[in-house]
C-alpha cells in the first residue's frame, strides 16, 4: 500500500490540507477530496480541456496532474470565477447574454483556459479566439456562440478599465 503524502493548496482562497496518495489525479481530489464538482473530467488524457483550471494563473489540465504536484500552489476552479451568486466574472456573463453554452459539460474548462487567455490578450480577433480555445472540445455548440461570448467579455473587460 502507497504510504499518503501531506498537501496543502489553495483553492479559490480557500486552504485545503489533506493527505493523499501518490497517484491521485488532481481533478479527482478537486472533485472528490475538495468537493467541487466544476471540474469536469472528460478524456482523462489532457485532449479535451473539460477539466482545465489554474493553477498560479496558468490554464493547466487537471486530469493529467497528480494533487502532490499541486502542494503549495494556488488553485482557481470555475467555481471560484464570480465574485458573489449576483455579480459573475465578465467571461461567465457574457457567455450567458450571448449563448455560449449549452450541455454545459465543456464550459468550465473553456471559461478557464478564456480567463488568463484575454488578460494578456485585450482585443483578440475571431481567429485567435478560435486559437486560444483549440485545445477544448465542445460537441454541442459549433463554437461560434463561444466565440462570440468571448469577443463580448473583451469587450466588457475592456470598457471596465
Amino acid at each position: 500500500m502507497a504510504s499518503k503524502h501531506p498537501i496543502s493548496v489553495t483553492i479559490n482562497g480557500k486552504n485545503f490540507e489533506h493527505e493523499v496518495e501518490p497517484r491521485l489525479l488532481l481533478a479527482d481530489y478537486i472533485r472528490h477530496d475538495v468537493e467541487l464538482t466544476g471540474t469536469h473530467v472528460g478524456c482523462e488524457h489532457g485532449v479535451c480541456g473539460a477539466c482545465t483550471i489554474l493553477m498560479d494563473g496558468k490554464a493547466v489540465r487537471s486530469c493529467i496532474m497528480l494533487a502532490v504536484q499541486a502542494d503549495g500552489h494556488e488553485i482557481t476552479t470555475v467555481e471560484g470565477l464570480a465574485e458573489s451568486e449576483e455579480k459573475l466574472h465578465p467571461i461567465q456573463q457574457a457567455f450567458w447574454e450571448a449563448h455560449g453554452l449549452q450541455c454545459g459539460f465543456c464550459t468550465p474548462g473553456i471559461l478557464m483556459t478564456l480567463v488568463p487567455y484575454l488578460q494578456e490578450n485585450k482585443t483578440p480577433s475571431e481567429q485567435d479566439v478560435r486559437e486560444a480555445i483549440s485545445g477544448n472540445l465542445c460537441r454541442c455548440t459549433g463554437y461560434q456562440h463561444i466565440v462570440d461570448a468571448t469577443l463580448l467579455a473583451a469587450k466588457t473587460m475592456q470598457a471596465a478599465k
